[in-house]
């Protein structure tokens, strides 16, 4: 449905990488398609195919209020003929709050909103089947697709380069892209993970995903040894920025028009360019997922009247 070739591999050449000998490419994973870009298609894809062959009429998943994973379900089943459920975090809430809940009903959801109290339940199975019981014949996807077959999908980005990295950098929220792009890396690559959620145990999140995914410890563990955790630049925590951060995400689109978003993707970035600047990296070559999230951002540049997308 979504075309992975328009993920381009693009060189970056910057004053400072050519400094510290430093090879950058990024993996526009965001050019994949407005609505369902970046790791949202790579975490979905295998789900809907799911849907399609169980025979399941919908897909119903969770999100907060901004979430880009809403709207990329809401995308993505329309375009796969399927209907649409989303559980929203805020009970006060209804689809004309603000732009993406009103996306995501132009885009054929049908949103319900819950308190947060009750959205704490969006991983407990006797919600599920509460659930199943109002939405027949749908699939239920955890938040952010963290499941089994947000990993697999996670796994085909690194397949589509050449895939001879000395580090590979990515964001992390729900872990599931981290975890797909791990399974992938060469013998030789570090993979590091920049958490953007204040305190965030990244290994053992990884760990846990991985178990709740029916995946063997003795399939990971060693695996996990490859992980560097960057846990230093979450700004104060999931949605916080500063101006230091928006300023680099600004001079990073002057210099080459490449969008990034303050949730996550320009907190990695930052993170990946203050450690080169530290001297981390000298001599590398270095792979940087660009995994989308620009619908999520669009409200803070809104509002900080800024030009980073």
């Amino acid at each position: 449905m979504f075309d992975p070739n328009r993920s381009v591999l693009q060189h970056i050449d910057l004053p400072i990488l050519n400094k510290h000998l430093v090879q950058l490419f990024i993996k526009r994973d965001d050019l994949i398609d407005p609505f369902v870009s970046g790791n949202k298609w790579r975490k979905l894809k295998y789900n809907l195919e799911m849907a399609q062959r169980s025979g399941r009429i919908g897909i119903l998943t969770f999100g907060g209020p901004y979430s880009n994973h809403l709207v990329a379900t809401a995308a993505a089943s329309q375009e796969a003929g399927l209907c649409s459920v989303g559980i929203v975090r805020g009970g006060e809430l209804n689809a004309q709050s603000n732009k993406t809940l009103r996306l995501c009903a132009a885009l054929g959801m049908h949103l319900i909103f819950v308190s947060r109290k009750k959205y704490a339940l969006r991983n407990e199975r006797y919600y599920w089947e509460e659930l199943l019981l109002e939405h027949p014949d749908h699939l239920i996807i955890p938040e952010g697709g963290a499941n089994y077959y947000g990993i697999i999908g996670c796994q085909e980005i690194l397949n589509e380069t050449p895939n001879d990295f000395d580090s590979v950098y990515v964001a992390q929220g729900t872990t599931t892209t981290s975890i797909g792009i791990l399974f992938s890396v060469a013998q030789k690559t570090s993979l590091h993970v920049v958490p953007v959620l204040k305190g965030y145990d990244s290994i053992g999140e990884m760990r846990a995903l991985l178990n709740y995914s029916g995946i063997e410890p003795s399939l990971y563990e060693e695996l996990l040894e490859k992980v560097l955790v960057c846990d230093e630049y979450h700004f104060g925590g999931y949605g916080k920025y500063s101006v230091e951060l928006l300023d680099a995400m600004e001079e990073f689109f002057r210099q080459t028009t490449i969008p990034l978003d303050p949730i996550y993707t320009g907190k990695a970035l930052y993170a990946l360019m203050d450690r080169i600047r530290k001297g981390h990296h000298d001599g590398q070559r270095i792979l940087f997922i660009h995994t989308g999230g620009i619908q999520g951002g669009e409200s803070i540049a809104q509002k900080e009247s800024r030009t980073f997308f």
